[in-house]
């Protein structure tokens, strides 16, 4: 089969000249501040390539990016994208220590960073010394500024585009992250291009007319990935937003006529606790695909978005490490919380000895990797090889596959409560108690018990306007039981301001678990 122009440039990491040349004028990027054309960004790309590369960066080098979700962004990812280099965006609410850890161990040679972020930035550098440390949107001291960097180079197609990769850090949940690392070789591999091919066909995008809505960070490979580089790849606008509002939101669909866009499950629930009159208020009927993903959803938001919103979510199965499964609603509501069927000898469920489990039985989701996505985890080979057995990786998840084949996770290895010598898994639990009315988040960890070796503990926060009070801690664990098993019933709640909670869904639950910990350990000495 001949391969397309479009197969060409996204193979070769060309595609902001093809779109250039295809719709010139059609916006491409839809910030705060600015609006960015195809022709516009695919220049500003091309410059920032050229002044790079002057700088003495070369092909497979690595750049790190601490940046908020601005038009600079988009036009630093895409330069990487065409001249084979190794890009690391930063999470800008880590600490300067971490940033500096990160900008290091990426082996960063350009450190761009938004002068939004100045104190961080700086401290990171003189931590980790770049050879090339430049400043978007405002001086930081001992920067140099973009814009004067960028003046006097060329705007023209390059004529060697090579794809780059991004390696991105994982969330550190369960320890210091890690990059996970692939080869660059300049192109896309076969296994890449079929995933491509795959999102694409479920995405459906129109060219010059849908448009994409950004709604989390973009230093988050799934924003990254659904919100920002598949939309750009086929010719779709994208519209950044820079902190989410779940009315802004709505607001946003209506104002842009939005066609996709990528949430996680705590979105939901705080659009689902919207006033009836507030949802109502907008035309969200543009919307086409909504993909949500990173953290588990519980089975009844999730069925409530849909009844609201229409079977127009998607779901996949991935980490920062690769794309496993996705599923769309009229799947998952012939199976609800199913995360998709993988390919058969896709994914194997093992036990505790490396066994394979019978369908139906929990155990540790491992994942095959082909020849051409394996990847590293950067510096860490110890990690890596732990990861593996095989040809197979795991991430830590725990879940099973029914007996047709689909799969349902219930949650992660390391946040496994044994109480009583009885497997807990929180996410469970989590998924009753968020049902009720005054909870607006939720985590369930266990702590220690002389008695039972672990009990349940519920961490809850509240409902905007709402206190937490003994009388709703007793109402609560009274609702858990009379919807679940006694022994997974929490034995006692506590209340919490915030719960530390990534941008991308998932919660810090071994910081949660920790102080506690420590609390029990003071205690007893």
């Amino acid at each position: 089969m001949t391969e397309s122009a479009l197969e060409k440039a996204i193979r070769t990491g060309s595609l902001g000249s093809f779109w250039a040349q295809v719709q010139p004028n059609v916006p491409a990027v839809i910030s705060e501040d600015r609006v960015l054309a195809y022709d516009d960004l695919n220049h500003r790309a091309n410059q920032i390539v050229r002044m790079l590369q002057a700088s003495g960066i070369e092909f497979g080098d690595g750049v790190a990016l601490l940046c908020s979700n601005r038009a600079e962004f988009v036009e630093v990812v895409q330069a990487a994208n065409r001249s084979g280099l190794r890009l690391t965006p930063i999470n800008w609410h880590i600490t300067a220590e971490e940033a500096a850890y990160v900008v290091a161990d990426c082996g960063a040679k350009a450190f761009f960073a938004d002068a939004r972020f100045a104190d961080v930035a700086r401290a990171a550098a003189a931590a980790a010394k770049p050879p090339l440390a430049l400043s978007i949107g405002g001086a930081i001291e001992g920067f140099t500024a973009l814009e004067e960097q960028l003046i006097g180079h060329s705007t023209d197609d390059l004529p060697d585009a090579r794809l780059g990769t991004a390696m991105m850090y994982t969330s550190g949940t369960t320890g210091r992250p890690k990059g996970v690392h692939r080869e660059i070789t300049g192109t896309m591999s076969a296994s890449a291009m079929a995933q491509t091919q795959r999102l694409r066909d479920a995405a459906g995008f129109q060219p010059g007319k849908d448009a994409s809505l950004i709604t989390g960070p973009l230093y988050h490979a799934a924003p990254l990935l659904f919100g920002l580089s598949m939309p750009l790849a086929f010719g779709t606008t994208v519209v950044l937003m820079d902190g989410w509002d779940a009315e802004e939101m709505l607001a946003l669909v209506q104002q842009h006529a939005i066609t996709h866009m990528h949430l996680v499950p705590t979105m939901f629930h705080r659009l689902l606790s919207l006033p009836p009159d507030v949802r109502s208020k907008y035309d969200v009927t543009s919307l086409r695909q909504i993909w949500h993903g990173a953290a588990p959803c519980p089975v009844p938001v999730k069925q409530a978005v849909i009844d609201w919103l229409g079977p127009i979510i998607w779901e996949y199965y991935g980490a920062t490490e690769g794309l496993t499964t996705i599923v769309d609603s009229h799947e998952w509501l012939a199976r609800p919380g199913t995360v998709g069927r993988p390919a058969d000898g896709q994914v194997q469920i093992r036990d505790d000895d490396g066994r394979d489990v019978p369908a139906d039985t929990p155990g540790t989701v491992y994942i095959e990797a082909s020849p051409d996505s394996r990847f590293r985890y950067h510096g860490d080979e110890a990690k890596t090889e732990d990861t593996y057995r095989g040809d197979f990786y795991t991430v830590g998840d725990v879940g099973y596959l029914d007996a047709d084949g689909w799969l349902f996770l219930t949650d992660r290895s390391a946040n496994l409560i044994i109480s009583g010598g009885v497997n807990i898994y929180p996410a469970e639990i989590e998924s009753v108690l968020i049902t009720h009315p005054s909870v607006g988040d939720v985590a369930v960890i266990g702590v220690p018990s002389e008695e039972w070796g672990e009990e349940v503990k519920a961490v809850i926060e509240v409902q905007p306007g709402l206190a937490g009070s003994d009388e709703l801690a007793a109402e609560l664990i009274t609702f858990a039981r009379e919807r679940m098993a006694g022994y997974k019933v929490p034995r006692t709640v506590d209340f919490v301001e915030r719960l530390p909670r990534e941008d991308n869904g998932k919660l810090y639950k071994r910081k949660i678990r920790d102080a506690y910990r420590q609390a029990h350990s003071d205690t007893v000495n």
